[in-house]
């Protein structure tokens, strides 16, 4: 009978995932983790693969959550879907984690070499997409944005304005600033915009 774990196995995969968000996947070295994890490379093999199984582990792991969240935004009344919309895009005060998203840099760095990886990305963010496109419609219903207009190219937009917002956020530029360019791309699709940009 083997030794019972005396870890806790969510606590270590969120510093792996932690490490190979900050270095990257080429980045990282299996000692790295250790350190990271405070488990030797042996308890580490031993419970989760090597470092190519870890890495795909809270990859995968990152990229549900991602469509877990696209999923709990689409709930909600119509009224609010601008709303969503405006909120997924606001950064948020304080002190901002410039790490970014794990899911762009891992497809920065991997889709271009790693078909799974690529083929995962690439569902990742289609559902982003596709929860932008049916929030778009949610306010195309309640009269927020022109019926006529495109939803799955403002849907398309908005993740769009996401990605970059989020590639300024590493780069430093400050909250205020961003949160202007949050008002000026939702308030460019609605029809009435609901509050001028500070």
């Amino acid at each position: 009978m083997g030794r019972p774990r005396k870890f806790d196995e969510h606590d270590v995969l969120v510093a792996v995932r932690r490490q190979f968000n900050e270095t990257g996947y080429h980045g990282t070295s299996v000692e790295d983790l250790s350190r990271a994890t405070g488990l030797s490379k042996g308890s580490l093999y031993g419970a989760f693969g090597d470092k190519d199984a870890l890495f795909r582990r809270v990859f995968e792991e990152y990229c549900e959550n991602s469509d877990q969240s696209a999923a709990v935004r689409v709930e909600g009344p119509e009224e609010q879907a601008l709303d969503r919309l405006r909120a997924w895009l606001t950064a948020p005060e304080g002190c901002p984690d410039r790490r970014g998203c794990f899911l762009a840099k891992t497809t920065a760095e991997l889709a271009w070499e790693d078909d799974a990886i690529a083929a995962r990305s690439l569902a990742a963010y289609e559902t982003l997409l596709e929860s932008c496109r049916l929030l778009v419609e949610q306010a195309q219903r309640a009269g927020h944005i022109d019926p006529t207009a495109d939803p799955t190219a403002l849907g398309g937009l908005v993740l769009a304005t996401h990605r970059g917002l989020e590639a300024l956020l590493k780069a430093g530029v400050d909250t205020k600033t961003l949160n202007r360019i949050t008002d000026a791309a939702i308030d460019s699709i609605a029809l009435q915009p609901k509050r001028a940009s500070a």
